[in-house]
């Protein structure tokens, strides 16, 4: 068995600007495009966005996706035609089945300061699902020194936790330096992580602030901080579902 742990580098990733906007797009996404380049298994979208006070994406459709945005800096103001209206703050993190299909909306609430945030897409197991949004808010307790899982599988049970239509788990945690935390990735199983901020050593490889980590056929993850680190990690199946239709990462 091969054993992977791909690292790309805040400069690997592609970077757009406009006059409201700063973006890293981790995978194929709006004007970006590298056939070799769409997804990692069912994630198919994880970019971080810098938004500029006062300014946001206007009114737009989604639909047969699971969507999760985490507000890092600022404050995100969400509104969408089924009538849900969202002010989240940072720290928050907010899911949405698009479904059937949704238009939304995302401004920085804010007329004063930056909002950055991640925004992540998860193909849907199912299509033609009803659409649905929620969001939770996690303290800084909550996740120091441990990965805490804040989006699981809607068949886990975990009714404490947000759902999505995906064998996919999402983890955040805050790292004090020194501080070593562990995750075993089970048969059949990839991760990707990302660092928010901070500096850490996985399983031997340096990542910095934006750098993330694609990993393959490794059965545990060991996570070192090297000064406090905040950072995101996503429990991937190999084989999954896409709108009913079985895939498997290639």
């Amino acid at each position: 068995m091969i054993y992977v742990i791909r690292i790309i580098k805040e400069q690997e990733q592609y970077k757009g600007e406009t006059d409201w906007l700063t973006t890293y797009h981790h995978f194929s996404f709006a004007e970006y495009y590298d056939p070799n380049n769409i997804n990692f298994g069912p994630l198919r979208v994880f970019n971080d966005d810098t938004i500029k006070p006062g300014t946001g994406f206007d009114f737009h459709k989604h639909q047969d996706m699971e969507i999760v945005t985490y507000v890092i800096d600022g404050v995100l103001e969400h509104k969408d035609n089924l009538g849900n209206h969202g002010i989240i703050q940072p720290r928050e993190i907010q899911r949405m089945s698009a479904g059937t299909g949704v238009f939304h909306s995302e401004f920085n609430h804010s007329n004063e300061k930056p909002l950055r945030l991640l925004q992540m897409w998860i193909f849907s197991d199912t299509r033609g699902l009803q659409p649905s949004w929620e969001q939770k808010i996690y303290s800084k307790d909550d996740r120091r020194n441990k990965l805490l899982s804040v989006i699981v599988p809607k068949n886990s049970n975990q009714k404490d936790k947000l759902a999505i239509s995906q064998d996919a788990t999402f983890y955040i945690s805050n790292i004090e330096t020194g501080t070593e935390l562990s995750h075993v990735l089970e048969k059949s199983r990839i991760a990707y992580l990302f660092v928010i901020d901070g500096k850490l050593d996985l399983n031997g490889k340096t990542l910095y602030t934006r750098d993330a980590a694609q990993i393959e056929n490794e059965e545990i993850l060991k996570v070192r901080a090297q000064r406090d680190t905040e950072l995101i990690v996503i429990d991937l199946p190999i084989q999954y579902r896409k709108n009913s239709i079985l895939v498997e990462q290639k």
